[in-house]
């Protein structure tokens, strides 16, 4: 876990270097032309997405493999992943031209052929690169990351070419003068990823030094358990909510009504989810990874608190790439990571990988009044009644299910923790009955 945490960190520091953020800012643009239905403006920004996606990731391969020897030195202190390097290079390619495929399916609204080419991408890595680390081991890393990105490239290029885009000649000059307002704002972004990826990066490198390898790859494991199924949630729901929040942005009021809905859904949806890692973690993290990893429970579980406000605050968030404000974006981001850089070192050092999840807390916290402030200075938003309402109330009910776990003993802490998860459950199904008609499509489906 160390050794590919390291790997796969250090050649997302170089992506986010070289890809101009287009995985991002292109989606404003291909969802524009699209809201438009102007089908010729969808062809030419396809075409321009197209052409700079295999300029950017050819150039984040090149610097990979150019630097291959030196990121082996400064990483791992030899020269033995030179080749590993080298061949992880591939990967910047393959992941920015799978990049730009996503891009067209989000714009346009895709999201059935999305989700396809995401569940099958997810299954075929699973069954291809499992046997790999299963019986190479260590030396499986390499393969493992390779193939998993090119099963990757193939499912998002079969689904994106069944998305009918009328076929048109650029000039460079043309594809330069289309390019410049993606790449304007994919700059910033990229910069603003870069930073993120840096903080990141250095906080492993200073576990590294401090704990060990060892404490590295415990950081990832358990950041990956609750990125992935935490993560799972923000992806899904931001696939559509980025491009909608885009299509309204110019009128302040449709934007905060949009907003107060992801918001208020993010957190019925998460709820549940995040209770329920309070409660039932241990035994999770030994289904997933082993008994030599339970040391990053507690660590999870104060991650798991903050993820409410990582919600609440994600919502707002978009707020300034739907704007195109990418200069806001840019140095909010950036004042966000220095000071969630310096708790988690501050964390760690103190109260070790406990700490990491205190930090990540206490940052979201900080984040979300600061993203809060600036949005409501520069854009009149406020949260709405019945958003402050949910969000209170599911907190309470977490906080409430986290000082069980901490502080009564087996069996009643699972026995307590239960009956809160089913009560957040219920009030999150009621809720979302509300708003989704669940259960009229249950009926449906009964008949």
């Amino acid at each position: 876990m160390g050794i590919a945490g390291l790997l796969t960190a250090t050649t997302g520091m170089i992506t986010g270097l070289t890809n101009f953020g287009l995985g991002t800012s292109a989606v404003r643009n291909v969802a524009e032309a699209n809201a438009q239905d102007d089908r010729q403006k969808i062809s030419i920004v396809v075409t321009t997405l197209r052409r700079w996606v295999w300029i950017t990731g050819s150039l984040g391969a090149f610097v990979t493999l150019i630097l291959a020897p030196w990121l082996s030195e400064l990483i791992f202190g030899n020269k033995d992943y030179t080749y590993a390097f080298m061949f992880l290079s591939l990967t910047l390619l393959f992941s920015q031209l799978s990049a730009g495929q996503n891009v067209i399916l989000q714009g346009t609204r895709e999201l059935r052929y999305l989700a396809r080419s995401n569940v099958l991408g997810a299954l075929l890595g699973l069954v291809i690169t499992v046997p790999l680390y299963y019986y190479f081991g260590l030396q499986g890393i390499v393969p493992a990351l390779v193939i998993a990105s090119i099963v990757t490239l193939s499912l998002s290029w079969y689904f994106a070419r069944k998305v009918v885009v009328d076929k048109t000649r650029l000039t460079f000059k043309e594809t330069w003068q289309e390019g410049k307002s993606m790449l304007s704002m994919g700059i910033m972004l990229s910069l603003s990823g870069l930073i993120t990826l840096a903080a990141s990066y250095l906080l492993q490198l200073y576990i590294g030094r401090t704990g060990g390898v060892e404490d590295v790859g415990l950081y990832n494991a358990g950041f990956a358990i609750i990125g992935t199924y935490v993560g799972l949630v923000f992806t899904a729901m931001s696939t559509d909510y980025y491009p909608r929040l885009s299509g309204v942005a110019h009128s302040n009021q449709l934007a905060k009504e949009i907003i107060n809905q992801q918001a208020e859904i993010a957190i019925l949806i998460l709820a549940p989810i995040l209770m329920t890692f309070f409660v039932f973690i241990h035994w999770g993290v030994q289904l997933l990874y082993s008994s030599r990893f339970i040391s990053i429970n507690g660590m999870i579980q104060w991650a798991a608190l903050g993820m409410f406000f990582k919600a609440a605050s994600w919502a707002i968030a978009f707020l300034f790439l739907a704007k195109g404000a990418s200069r806001v974006f840019f140095v909010n981001e950036s004042v966000a990571n220095a000071y969630v850089l310096i708790l988690n070192i501050i964390g760690y050092k103190h109260w070790g990988l406990d700490g990491l999840g205190i930090s990540f807390l206490l940052g979201y916290l900080i984040y979300l009044s600061q993203v809060f402030l600036i949005c409501n200075r520069k854009y009149m938003f406020n949260f709405n009644k019945d958003f402050t309402i949910i969000f209170f109330a599911q907190l309470t009910c977490a906080v409430i299910c986290f000082c069980v776990v901490k502080f009564v003993s087996n069996p009643y802490q699972y026995i307590a923790g239960s009956v809160l998860i089913i009560l957040s459950a219920v009030y999150s199904f009621n809720e979302l009955d509300k708003r989704l008609e669940f259960r009229r499509v249950i009926l449906k489906l009964k008949r």
